[in-house]
């Protein structure tokens, strides 16, 4: 997934960008809320994480903002102010739950992977279409109940087309999802990766889940559980 992480603290915002993007996430990580609005308008994201605390514009008016632009994303507040009246404020102002700092990373990760499932529509850690499983804790797929040798890029791609069932997604969304910077992508590797893919997931019986939308995307044909 691609997160955009909206963080003054240059150490922590580090720390985030490090230890999200080793649990397979693209990250945004930016100081204030002028880059976050540009980052916003200018690449599609799966989440936010906000600091309330941010310097010139603050993070109640960001998520404000974002909102009224039409963002519908999950957003997650990081707060160092603890007290209730706050937490109702962030969650007024659009945003969809909050962590206290100081905080562990495992709780924080389960709430983003917990706002990740929900916006896609599934409430349990596994998503299902046919003979295919994905455990979204363990990063894992398999197929008759047999682990799948996937690459890293080829998860999150699979992972990705089953969370959009259903719906065309562009080359381009995908390729988001595998590089952080506009000068690392290129395109004709996600043709590459969707064919490995489809070849990895023909079981023999027919199943071949992703179809290609000429001129606009890929389709995950299967509805998912």
């Amino acid at each position: 997934m691609k997160l955009l992480v909206v963080e003054d603290e240059a150490l922590l915002r580090h720390h985030l960008y490090s230890r999200l993007g080793e649990q397979g996430h693209v990250v945004d990580a930016v100081a204030n809320a002028e880059e976050a609005l540009y980052r916003a308008e200018e690449y599609h994201h799966d989440l936010a994480v906000i600091d309330l605390g941010l310097p010139g514009i603050n993070g109640l008016d960001l998520i404000r903002q974002l909102r009224s632009q039409g963002k519908s994303f999950p957003i997650l507040i990081l707060t160092a102010r603890g007290n209730w009246q706050d937490k109702v404020e962030g969650l007024a102002c659009g945003a969809d739950d909050y962590v206290v700092k100081p905080f562990q990373f495992e709780e924080l990760e389960a709430r983003l992977n917990a706002l990740l499932r929900r916006s896609s529509g599934f409430i349990q850690a596994t998503i299902e279409a046919g003979p295919l499983q994905l455990d979204l804790n363990r990063k894992q797929a398999l197929m008759d109940g047999c682990g799948m040798q996937l690459t890293a890029y080829e998860y999150r791609i699979l992972e990705y087309l089953m969370r959009h069932q259903q719906q065309v997604v562009a080359k381009e969304r995908l390729i988001e999802q595998l590089y952080p910077d506009d000068e690392e992508r290129d395109p004709n590797v996600i043709e590459v990766l969707v064919g490995r893919l489809r070849r990895k997931l023909d079981n023999g019986n027919g199943f071949k889940p992703i179809e290609t939308v000429r001129g606009q995307g890929y389709l995950f044909t299967e509805r998912c559980r």
